[in-house]
């Protein structure tokens, strides 16, 4: 029975001659990394162009990887776009316009941005900017309004929120805060 350094070094020679094979093949070296910037995290199609081209791969065996891995599915802009889209605006409060940047500068295009973005309506967005606005007035408790102002539209503001709506929360805020006074 074969103990763990024969499993490791059998693994060990596996990895080798993939190293070989694709160092002797320009396809295969591209598709080796690939899937080790897939494996990292999902990627847009732009992103993965990008790092295989940022890693000497040739332009057009960049593409035709790319390309083989849309038609294969391991690679869907418009469902990654509305994953993330999902996640920034369920778990880390962003607006739609924080959002739009970071899939602009993802590199995915107008159309899957915009599919992806109509998740989140402006009563959506407002909801959760009101949940954040709440949560950060009522922790800020012991500063003066002024100062919870300054702090709770700063917050929004970093989040993609308008100042409009910043203001406009803060506001009723203030006023509830103020009918509890009294």
């Amino acid at each position: 029975m074969a103990g763990p350094r024969g499993a490791r070094r059998r693994e060990d020679d596996a990895a080798h001659r993939r190293a070989a094979e694709a160092a002797s093949d320009p396809a295969e070296r591209a598709r080796e990394i690939a899937l080790r910037l897939l494996t990292h995290a999902p990627r847009s199609a732009s992103q993965l162009r990008d790092g295989l081209l940022a890693r000497d791969v040739d332009p057009g065996t960049a593409e035709l990887v790319v390309d083989r891995y849309i038609e294969v599915g391991l690679l869907d802009d418009s469902a990654l776009a509305a994953t993330i889209v999902r996640t920034r605006h369920a778990e880390r409060g962003q607006a739609g316009r924080a959002i739009r940047q970071e899939l602009r500068r993802k590199g995915f295009d107008d159309h899957d941005i915009e599919t992806a973005l109509a998740q989140v309506d402006e009563d959506d967005e407002r909801r959760r900017a009101s949940e954040l606005a709440a949560r950060r007035w009522h922790q800020l408790a012991s500063h003066p309004d002024e100062v919870r102002t300054r702090r709770v539209v700063a917050m929004l503001g970093r989040k993609g929120y308008s100042s409009s709506l910043a203001f406009a929360l803060v506001r009723d805020l203030r006023d509830a805060d103020s009918q509890e006074d009294h």
